[in-house]
C-alpha cells in the first residue's frame, strides 16, 4: 500500500481539484487520510418541528406538502420555497437560486432535512438545508465531519473524496499497523484501521472518541520516543566539556552595576553545576519578556571562554544579534574578551578576517545570525552554544551549530513561557529552567482595552507621548487590505500614509513590515532605536527582543486578531526603559471570547498566566506552528484538551525507553518504524 500516492489517483479528483487539495495541504493519500475533520453535525437523530429552537441546526423528518413555488426577486435572482410538515407542525423551506429543485420534491412524500431554524412572526423557516429521500444518506441520517477548506471545495466534496481514499485503502487491504499489540492491548486502543474510519465517518459519537484517543495517544507517544532519544543521546554521551571549577560567575557578577534576582542566581547555579560536569548541558532557559536572560548569557560565556573555550551566539535577526553584541561587550571588554558579530550585512573582506581570527582562535565569542551555520564558520574550540529565542531555530539547527564543536553546552532561551508541563512535553531533549520574577527596576506595563469608538482619544495620547520626546508603536495583523471588502482591518501601509499625511503630519513616522528586505528592515529598527523616528507603524516583526527604552507607548489595531501569547510578546517591546509605559488593544467584535481574552491581558503581566490561558481558550493548534519547535505539527492532538493523554503518553515513553532505549527489540520495531517516519527530517536519532 504506497501511501505516498498522488492524490491526483483517488476517484473524483481532477486536475482543478488536485490544486484546491494542495492549498490546503494534501498532496498524497496520507495526507489525505491524516486530514482530519475540526468537528461533527450529528444528523442522525431527528427532531419534531414543534421541538425547534430558533438558531439551532437541526434534522428532521417531514413531508412536502406542495410543490416548490419560484419567485423572480430581481433579474437573475430567483426564490424558492417549499411547504413542509410532520405530525407536530409546518414550516417553509427557503433556496435562492435553485431551480433546479423544482424537480427534486413530490407532494406527500417524506424527506430527511438538516438546516438552521428560524422563526419569523411566529412561523419557522429553515434557509437552504440539505436534504435526502428518506431513503438516502448521502447528506443527512448520520453523523457528518466538517473539515476545515479553502475557497471552491465544498464539505461535500471532500468528504466524497476522503471516502473514496478510505475505500481505495480498504480494497488494497488496510493500514499497515503502526502500534505493537501490547500496547493496544494494555490500553485498550483501537487498531488503526478502525480508528482511520471511525474518526472520519463515525456511526455514533462513542466510536469517533474511541478513535481519537487512539490516534492522539499514538501522535503524542512518538513525539515523546522521539525526544527521550534525543535526550538520551545527550545523556549517554560521556565526553561533554567540563569547565574550569577555578572561574567564578561571581567575578562578573560583582561587577554589575545592578543586583541579579534571587530566580536569576538560581538558574546561573543550575548552568554552573551543568558546566563543571562531565555531560553535555541541554538546557532550555525560559523568562518572560524582560526577566533577564541575556545577562545570564552572559555570564555563562565568561564561564566558558575563560576555561579556554569559545562561545557561539545565535540570534533570530540582525538588529537582536547587534543588541546582543554591544551588550556582551559593555560587561566583558574589561575582562580581555574579545567578542565579533557575524551578520549579513558586513563587507566580503571583514568577514574573511573573521573568519580567519576565528579559526585561529582569536575570537572568543561570536554573536550572529543563521549565518553563524554556514560551512565556512570554523570555531578552533567551541565549548557552548547559547541559541536566542529558541522557536526559531528547530532542533536540526541546534544541532548543526553543535557539530562545529566538540559536544559543546547547548542553553536555549526562549521568551515565549509556556506552563512548566508543556515545556516539559515539548522540550522533552532539554532540562528546564525558568526565571519566574522580573527585575525590581522593571515597570509594569498599563494595558487598556478599547474599541475603535476610542480612536481620537488614542491619537492624542500617543501625541501627547511624543511631545513628551517618548517614541510609540502601532502594531497592524496585516500588510496590505484584505481582499475582503467587509474587511476593516489597517494595513500597515495605508495606515502609514494616514498617519504620516493626516493624523501624526507634525512626527517622524515610519513603517516595517515582514516583506522588506532585511537590510531595510534592519535599518529602520536601526534609527528608531536611535531616536530618529516618532512613531513606528508595523506588523508583528518588532516582536522579537529588540530593546528600544524610550518606546513607552504600544497600540496594537485588531487584537483579536492575535493570540495571547502573541500579544503579550508584542507588548513586551515597550517598558524597557524609565519611564511609565502603555500598551492599548484595540479590538472589534462583541464575542464573549474576544472579551474574555482582552480582560485577561489587561489584568496580568505574567507570561506563564497568559499562555495557559491562550492554550484554553484557542487550543494547541494555534498555539504552536509547525516551525516552532523543530518537531511536526500537532494533527489531531490538543496539548491543553488531551493533558490526561500527554501524561499517560508519557510515562508509557519512559517506560519503553527504559527498557529499549534505542527500540531494537522485536516487540517495539513497529514503533521505531513510526518515530522514524515522523521525526527523520526533523530530529536526528
Amino acid at each position: 500500500m504506497d501511501l505516498n500516492e498522488d492524490v491526483k489517483y483517488i476517484k473524483g479528483v481532477g486536475p482543478n481539484r488536485v490544486k484546491l487539495l494542495n492549498k490546503i495541504g494534501i498532496f498524497t493519500l496520507k495526507d489525505l487520510i491524516t486530514y482530519y475533520p475540526r468537528g461533527y453535525e450529528d444528523r442522525s437523530k431527528p427532531k419534531n418541528i414543534c421541538e425547534c429552537i430558533n438558531g439551532e441546526e437541526a434534522a428532521l423528518e417531514v413531508t412536502a406538502v406542495s410543490k416548490i413555488i419560484e419567485t423572480r426577486i430581481s433579474k437573475g435572482r430567483t426564490i424558492q420555497k417549499l411547504l413542509i410538515r410532520d405530525e407536530t407542525g409546518t414550516a417553509t423551506i427557503t433556496w435562492f437560486n435553485q431551480s433546479y429543485l423544482k424537480t427534486k420534491f413530490e407532494i406527500g412524500k417524506t424527506y430527511r432535512i438538516f438546516g438552521k431554524i428560524n422563526y419569523k412572526y411566529g412561523k419557522i423557516e429553515i434557509n437552504s438545508p440539505v436534504f435526502d429521500e428518506i431513503t438516502q444518506t448521502n447528506n443527512t441520517g448520520k453523523i457528518i465531519p466538517i473539515y476545515p477548506l479553502t475557497f471552491s471545495l465544498t464539505q461535500n466534496t471532500l468528504r466524497k473524496i476522503i471516502e473514496n481514499g478510505l475505500d481505495k485503502l480498504h480494497e488494497q487491504g488496510g493500514l499497515k499497523e503502526t502500534l505493537p499489540e501490547y500496547i493496544l492491548k494494555e490500553y485498550n486502543l483501537d487498531d488503526i484501521n478502525k480508528a482511520t474510519k471511525n474518526i472520519h465517518f463515525p456511526s455514533e459519537f462513542r466510536k469517533f472518541e474511541s478513535a481519537r484517543k487512539r490516534l492522539v495517544f499514538e501522535e503524542l507517544l512518538s513525539t515523546q520516543l522521539a525526544l527521550l532519544q534525543l535526550k538520551n543521546n545527550n545523556l549517554n554521551d560521556k565526553n561533554g566539556i567540563t569547565f574550569n571549577k577555578n572561574v567564578k560567575m561571581s567575578d562578573v557578577i560583582n561587577t554589575l552595576p545592578f543586583n541579579l534576582t534571587k530566580a536569576q542566581l538560581k538558574v546561573l547555579q543550575e548552568i554552573d553545576d551543568n558546566m563543571e560536569s562531565k555531560k553535555s548541558m541541554n538546557r532550555l532557559l525560559q523568562g518572560d519578556v524582560g526577566s533577564g536572560k541575556t545577562i545570564v548569557a552572559i555570564i555563562s560565556a565568561y564561564k566558558a571562554v575563560k576555561s579556554g573555550y569559545q562561545v557561539a551566539i545565535l540570534a533570530p535577526t540582525a538588529i537582536l544579534a547587534t543588541q546582543h553584541f554591544n551588550n556582551f561587550k559593555n560587561i566583558l571588554d574589561k575582562f580581555n574578551i574579545k567578542s565579533e558579530l557575524l551578520i549579513s550585512g558586513i563587507t566580503k573582506k571583514k568577514k574573511e578576517e573573521m573568519l580567519k581570527k576565528l579559526e585561529d582562535g582569536e575570537i572568543d565569542i561570536l554573536i550572529g545570525t543563521h549565518a553563524i551555520l554556514e560551512e565556512n564558520v570554523i570555531f578552533k574550540n567551541l565549548g557552548l552554544v547559547v541559541t536566542d529565542e529558541q522557536h526559531r531555530f528547530g532542533v536540526k539547527q541546534r544541532a548543526k551549530i553543535a557539530e562545529k564543536g566538540q559536544n559543546p553546552d547547548i542553553l536555549v532561551m526562549s521568551a515565549t513561557p509556556i506552563p512548566r508541563t508543556l515545556a516539559l512535553i515539548l522540550y522533552g531533549d532539554l532540562d528546564i529552567s525558568i526565571i519566574d520574577e522580573l527585575p525590581p527596576n522593571r515597570k509594569e506595563i498599563e494595558t487598556f482595552a478599547v474599541t475603535n469608538q476610542m480612536e481620537e482619544r488614542v491619537n492624542n495620547f500617543i501625541k501627547k507621548q511624543l511631545d513628551d520626546a517618548r517614541q510609540a508603536y502601532i502594531v497592524c495583523p496585516l500588510v496590505e487590505e484584505s481582499e475582503d471588502e467587509e474587511s476593516d482591518l489597517k494595513a500597515v501601509v495605508s495606515l502609514y500614509e494616514k498617519c504620516k499625511t493626516e493624523i501624526f503630519s507634525n512626527y517622524r513616522v515610519e513603517y516595517i513590515h515582514g516583506k522588506m528586505k532585511q537590510k531595510e528592515k534592519d535599518e529602520i529598527m536601526f534609527n528608531f532605536k536611535n531616536g530618529e523616528i516618532d512613531l513606528l507603524i508595523s506588523t508583528t516583526v518588532i516582536e522579537v527582543g529588540v530593546d528600544v527604552p524610550n518606546a513607552n507607548i504600544m497600540v496594537i489595531e485588531d487584537s483579536q486578531r492575535f493570540g495571547l501569547a502573541q500579544l503579550h510578546q508584542l507588548r513586551g517591546r515597550v517598558g524597557r526603559g524609565e519611564y511609565k509605559s502603555y500598551c492599548v488593544l484595540k479590538y472589534n467584535g462583541k464575542g464573549k471570547n474576544t472579551k474574555e481574552r482582552m480582560k485577561i491581558m489587561c489584568e496580568t503581566n505574567d507570561g506563564f498566566v497568559i499562555s495557559q490561558k491562550d492554550l484554553e481558550l484557542r487550543g494547541s493548534g494555534d498555539f504552536f506552528g509547525t516551525a516552532q519547535h523543530g518537531i511536526p505539527n500537532f494533527k489531531i492532538a490538543n496539548l491543553f484538551t488531551d493533558m490526561p493523554i500527554l501524561k499517560l503518553a508519557q510515562a508509557v515513553a519512559v517506560k519503553i525507553i527504559e527498557a529499549d532505549n534505542k527500540l531494537e527489540s522485536q516487540n517495539n520495531c513497529l514503533l521505531k518504524d513510526l518515530v522514524k517516519d515522523k521525526f527523520s527530517d526533523r530530529i536526528e536519532i
